[in-house]
């Protein structure tokens, strides 16, 4: 259940977040850096629901290796993603955009990994 406890907080923080930005940052970031700042808030709220998710087929499963590596990989990519994006949006020092894509590989293995466990 660990990774549906992790998926509930990244969820409760994308909200938080999303509020931030919206009654914030909203007045402060160019329409560019908004929208970048929105990409992180979205892909870490679906991402947190597909961690609750992981957790809860965990549980019936308890011993999906694949499920369990798809909770990591969503929970790094979460960080590296949108931690990224957030973090350029609001600096703008652009080096920080680098990041972004080690994050969406981690999604992108991460829903493969999801994938092959529920086809299992």
């Amino acid at each position: 259940m660990a990774f549906a406890i992790w998926g509930g907080v990244f969820a409760f923080l994308a909200v938080a977040l999303g509020a931030f930005g919206a009654h914030v940052l909203g007045d402060k970031l160019s329409a560019e850096m908004m929208s970048v700042y929105h990409t992180g808030d979205q892909y870490q709220m679906y991402h947190a629901l597909a961690l609750i998710a992981v957790g809860i087929l965990l549980r019936l499963h308890p011993d999906s290796r694949l499920m369990s590596a798809a909770g990591w990989l969503f929970a790094v990519g979460i960080v590296l993603f949108s931690g990224s994006l957030y973090a350029l949006s609001v600096s703008g020092v652009k080096v920080l955009g680098a990041i972004t894509p080690i994050g969406g590989l981690c999604f992108l293995a991460g829903w493969i990994c999801f994938i092959l466990a529920l086809a299992r």
